[in-house]
């Protein structure tokens, strides 16, 4: 592999077999190599493509990409220990009521409104929170959970899961895929 001139390693992992090697140049753009090519990534003109990167090390502005995601649910990177999704609820719609008896779950919106309900049991949820842009929401395992878009426009969301709640690799295109995949 050549290197561009002016170039050199930041990150890479002997271990993963991925091809997945990021670079840096001293002029502040950054460069991925992977695919058998260069790509700008993920601050140049043409953002990274949205597809699961873990367990390889990554970094992309989690806003623009969260804003980006039209599909229901997006797993952006799997690890062993973590996971981050993206989300679009649209207009009308929800996650759907759930609960992750060994998962922690973060769960920050970057674009809509939404309600939250959270509780023991799902005929018992009695935390109610109104959110917006910029709003995080911690939801402890066990916990029955939703989150209902009660604005205008779709929400956009980035949600941490630890450990892992999804398959590595997990698209929903739209809600209705997700439950089929979960057996609802």
């Amino acid at each position: 592999m050549v290197i561009p001139k002016g170039f050199f390693l930041v990150l890479k992992s002997p271990l993963l077999n991925s091809g997945h090697i990021m670079y840096w140049d001293n002029e502040g753009s950054d460069y991925m190599y992977y695919d058998n090519r260069w790509r700008e990534y993920p601050h140049g003109k043409y953002p990274p493509m949205l597809k699961d990167y873990g367990p390889c090390p990554f970094v992309i502005n989690i806003e623009e990409a969260a804003k980006r995601n039209n599909y229901f649910r997006l797993a952006l990177w799997t690890g062993k220990y973590l996971q981050l999704t993206l989300m679009s609820i649209d207009v009308g719609s929800d996650i759907g009521l759930e609960m992750h008896p060994d998962v922690d779950q973060f769960i920050r919106i970057e674009q809509g409104q939404g309600l939250v309900l959270m509780g023991n049991s799902p005929d018992n949820l009695t935390f109610r929170a109104k959110v917006c842009d910029d709003y995080a929401i911690f939801i402890p395992a066990g916990t029955w959970h939703n989150l209902v878009n009660i604005g205008p426009v779709p929400i956009k969301l980035y949600s941490i899961y630890a450990p892992p709640e999804h398959p590595h690799g997990t698209v929903h295109k739209t809600k209705e895929d997700a439950e089929m995949e979960h057996g609802y």
